[in-house]
C-alpha cells in the first residue's frame, strides 16, 4: 500500500512539473507600451513625458490617439505595425506616444475628439495642425490605405525640424 501511494505521488509530481514547463513555454505577446503599434519602437508613457523628450532630443513627437475596441484603430494598427518604413522612421526619428484617452492639451483635438487620430508636435512644443490626412471632416485620421500619406507626413515633420536647425 505504501509502495503504490509513493509511486502515485511520484507520478503526480512528474505530471505536474511537465505541465508547468509546458505552460511556461507558451508564447505570449509582449505587454508593452506599444499596445501592438510596434514592439521595437521606444514608446513614452504620457503626453508630458513625450513633450519633455521631444524638446530634449530635438525630435518631433508623434501622438496616436486610439481605442482598443475601435475597428478602424485596429485596422490601422495592424498595417502600421507591419510597415517597415513607418517602423524605421518611428524608431529613429520620432518620440512616439500612443494613448487611449484624451490629453489636457486641447491643441491635440483642433477638429474634435475622434479616433484614430495622429498628430505631430515639433520640438518647440507646437502642435503641427498643418500636417493633415486626406479627410476634410476628420483632418488627422488615417485609414490603412492612407499609409503612403502618413509616410509622407512623417517625412514632412522630420524636414520641418531639419529646416529649423
Amino acid at each position: 500500500m505504501l509502495h503504490s501511494t509513493l509511486a502515485l505521488c511520484l507520478l503526480m509530481i512528474t505530471v505536474s512539473s511537465n505541465l508547468a514547463i509546458a505552460i511556461k513555454k507558451e508564447k505570449r505577446p509582449p505587454q508593452t507600451l506599444s499596445r501592438g503599434w510596434g514592439d521595437d519602437i521606444t514608446w513614452v508613457q504620457t503626453y508630458e513625458e513625450g513633450l519633455f523628450h521631444a524638446r530634449k532630443s530635438n525630435k518631433p513627437l508623434m501622438v496616436i490617439h486610439h481605442l482598443e475596441n475601435c475597428q478602424y484603430c485596429q485596422a490601422l494598427k495592424q498595417e502600421f505595425s507591419k510597415n517597415e518604413e513607418i517602423q524605421e522612421m518611428a524608431q529613429n526619428g520620432f518620440i512616439m506616444l500612443n494613448i487611449m484617452h484624451e490629453t489636457t492639451d486641447k491643441n491635440l483635438s483642433p477638429d474634435g475628439q475622434y479616433v484614430p487620430r495622429i498628430m505631430f508636435v515639433d520640438p518647440s512644443l507646437t502642435v503641427r495642425t498643418d500636417i493633415t490626412g486626406r479627410y476634410s471632416n476628420r483632418l488627422y485620421t488615417y485609414e490603412p490605405q492612407d499609409l503612403p500619406l502618413l509616410v509622407d507626413n512623417m517625412k514632412k515633420a522630420l524636414r520641418l525640424i531639419q529646416s529649423e536647425l
